[in-house]
């Protein structure tokens, strides 16, 4: 089997909820609210909309921590995350939401070794939250904090895991999509090689027809693909 790279969404795909609305609909000042209307109505890029909403956040740590603790992820995403790395694969982390809430979500599940890369978030030891993004490139078309792109580009042959808006770009970069809800939509109009998933459990069952669904084909160049979509 070839030398497969996982990458995972976190927000909508392992965890059932978007964690990041989660944390803002509980702490932050409601503005948040409007600073994500301008983001949807495409005024700002994702990255700028997540820092402006990270600063309106008001809580302490253990507070933080407490709803986290409340919050789900797919029971059946530890045991993909086994099956996968039996069979070889490398399964990381790729979100635009708080690599802080990710890994103290993963951590509860025994995953706390998985790589993560996703926005930093930063605590000042008191109630405030800064957001820092190391994985961002100037060149990303959504302006993401985690340009998914990049790393995807990163290796050879690339699974994406995903759900949503930001993963659009990425389903272009990869070898191979299992898309769950919008992204199902999204791999169908521009023809990305694709199966439908509801959860982890259905991922994990398509692990061993992978070489199947791929075969020899190269990854498609994005120049060759349908102009992107607005994200916004």
């Amino acid at each position: 089997m070839y030398d497969w790279t996982l990458l995972c969404d976190f927000d909508g795909t392992i965890a059932f909820d978007d964690v990041t609305d989660a944390i803002l609909s509980r702490f932050a000042d409601p503005e948040w609210e409007a600073i994500e209307a301008r983001w949807r109505n495409g005024s700002i890029g994702s990255r700028e909309c997540m820092h402006q909403q990270v600063a309106l956040v008001d809580a302490s740590l253990e507070e933080l921590d407490a709803l986290l603790d409340s919050l789900p992820i797919d029971p059946a995403f530890p045991g993909f995350v086994a099956e996968a790395r039996a069979r070889g694969m490398h399964v990381q982390v790729v979100s635009d939401g708080l690599d802080y809430a990710i890994r103290h979500m993963l951590a509860r599940h025994g995953l706390g070794d998985l790589p993560v890369r996703a926005n930093r978030l930063m605590h000042d030891g008191a109630r405030g939250w800064q957001l820092q993004s190391p994985h961002a490139d100037n060149a990303c078309t959504p302006a993401s904090g985690t340009c998914k792109c990049s790393i995807a580009r990163e290796h050879a042959r690339v699974l994406m895991v995903g759900d949503g808006r930001s993963d659009f770009c990425v389903a272009r970069e990869a070898d191979f999509v299992f898309a769950k809800k919008d992204l199902i939509t999204h791999c169908r109009r521009l023809g990305i090689l694709h199966r439908p998933i509801v959860d982890f459990s259905d991922a994990c069952a398509l692990l061993d027809m992978l070489p199947a669904l791929v075969g020899d084909r190269p990854r498609i160049p994005t120049e060759s693909l349908p102009l992107r979509v607005h994200l916004a």
